[in-house]
């Protein structure tokens, strides 16, 4: 549980000096490196320190070392050839973007079968200090080179709590990343401790896990979910398509809603191979009791094809885009 993962401070990065030729020149060289911590066995240097500090010893090293055998890693992430150390220090306004809390959230309505409003998705919206919008994609890899995911998915799960005072009696759908959240105890305690602050009842809030079909441990995302139900929230899964991966989970996790993916949904009224897939997926939300939601739908046709063949709630252009303000 680093503490870049919860503050995002000055990052602190690991680097690792290997090969005979590099292990011979280090001893002469190490008064350059002014590191907080370092750690030296029989095959390689360790070397700890800030994210500048690391930068310069890249730089140091193309005139010095043998750079194909040198190494970073920053917490969270993989280790990685010292070059791209460059790319990390290219992505540090990232920092600045969740440490001075750049983000809004736009609403976008779920309907029901007769158009009325059920619930609205919380969907996070970037600026820089300008106010210029930075795009989702944009951000999202930024946070993931850095090892910042837990930090902008705690800001986008907070912001969108406080957004969800504005709704009333609508739910609130609010995406977050399991693979983000190591320990739902110690991760989640603030923004359950928000939303009794800002009197916002349990049940209004969904909690829906992004990327489903990209879950690989199943039994931390059941506990991350048996965490947000003890405390009375509800969740979603998203984009669920065809996979045996996905169904599989479906047995065990038991959502409240499912959301069939939109490359199903999109032309679902003449695609056979989709109507296939939305079927198996009606089925198996009617299997766990869950609320089966259409999502990304654009044309009249697939709305209806949906809706006659039993789907409750449906979300996409149609009914209205993301806005920053809720429109009834």
């Amino acid at each position: 549980m680093g503490c870049n993962n919860c503050i995002v401070g000055n990052l602190i990065v690991d680097v690792k000096v290997t090969g005979e030729g590099n292990m011979t020149a280090m001893p002469s060289l190490m008064s350059f490196i002014q590191a907080e911590d370092i750690q030296q066995n029989s095959e390689e240097y360790i070397l700890r320190m800030e994210e500048a500090d690391a930068v310069d010893f890249a730089d140091f090293s193309g005139d010095h070392l043998d750079r194909t055998q040198i190494f970073y890693k920053v917490p969270d992430k993989d280790w990685d050839v010292i070059e791209g150390i460059y790319d990390l220090s290219e992505h540090k306004w990232i920092d600045d973007v969740i440490k001075k809390r750049l983000v809004t959230c736009h609403y976008q309505p779920i309907v029901t079968d007769n158009g009325d409003v059920y619930a609205y998705e919380m969907l996070a919206r970037f600026y820089n200090e300008e106010g210029e919008t930075i795009f989702p994609g944009e951000i999202f890899g930024a946070a993931k080179e850095r090892g910042r995911l837990y930090a902008l998915d705690r800001l986008c799960r907070m912001t969108a709590v406080r957004h969800s005072v504005n709704l009333k009696d609508k739910l609130a759908f609010i995406n977050f990343i399991p693979t983000s959240i190591y320990n739902p105890e110690f991760c989640l305690r603030s923004t359950t401790a928000l939303a009794t602050q800002l009197s916002v009842d349990p049940r209004q809030l969904v909690f829906e896990v992004v990327e489903t079909e990209q879950v690989k441990d199943v039994e931390h995302l059941k506990s991350i979910l048996n965490y947000y139900r003890s405390k009375g929230f509800q969740y979603a899964l998203d984009d669920v398509g065809e996979g045996f991966s996905t169904m599989t989970m479906l047995q065990d996790i038991k959502p409240n809603y499912m959301k069939l993916d939109m490359k199903y949904v999109q032309g679902v009224a003449d695609d056979e191979s989709k109507q296939k897939v939305a079927k198996q997926f009606l089925t198996q939300a009617r299997k766990d009791r869950a609320v089966p939601l259409a999502e990304g739908i654009e044309e009249e046709e697939d709305f209806e094809w949906l809706k006659k063949e039993g789907y409750q709630l449906f979300q996409g252009y149609m009914f209205g885009k993301p806005s920053p303000e809720v429109i009834a």
